[in-house]
C-alpha cells in the first residue's frame, strides 16, 4: 500500500515503539533535580497513595505516584517505569516539591564508611 503523499514522514516516529519522546523533554531541559540531592538507593512513597495526583501533571509524574504507593527505591522505580536514571531523579524532584512524595534515605547511604572496616575487607579478600 503506498504512503499518503499528504503526510510528511517523521523522523521521531518508530513504528515498533510508536511516538519516541527524549528525555530532555521530559524533564524540560532539567538535568538535576530541584531541592536537595538524594541517594539512588533512597526509597520513594507516594504521600497520598490513595489519592491521584492533579491531572495538569505530565503522564510520567503519575505514573511515578501510582507505582510509589508502597516504599520503592530510585533505582528500582526507574527500572520499573523504564526510564533513565536521571529523568527519574528530575521528576522526583518535582513531586518532593509539590508534596506528592516523600524520600527516605536508609541510614547507611548518609553515613560515611568506616575506613577500617574497608580496610578489613580488602585485607580478608587479599588474604584468599
Amino acid at each position: 500500500m503506498p504512503a499518503d503523499p499528504r503526510r510528511a514522514p517523521h523522523d521521531w516516529l518508530d513504528h515498533d515503539a510508536g511516538p519516541v519522546v527524549r528525555p530532555y523533554a521530559m524533564t524540560q531541559g532539567r538535568v538535576a533535580p530541584a531541592g536537595d540531592e538524594f541517594d539512588l538507593v533512597a526509597f520513594v512513597v507516594a504521600t497520598m497513595p490513595g489519592a491521584p495526583p492533579p491531572p495538569t501533571l505530565p503522564p510520567e509524574h503519575h505514573a511515578i505516584v501510582g507505582a510509589a504507593w508502597e516504599p520503592t527505591s530510585v533505582v528500582e522505580l526507574a527500572s520499573k517505569l523504564d526510564l533513565s536514571l536521571g529523568v527519574v531523579r528530575v521528576l522526583l524532584g518535582d513531586l518532593r516539591s509539590a508534596g506528592l512524595i516523600s524520600l527516605y534515605e536508609p541510614p547507611a547511604a548518609s553515613q560515611p564508611h568506616d575506613v577500617d572496616v574497608l580496610k578489613a575487607v580488602v585485607n580478608g579478600l587479599r588474604a584468599l
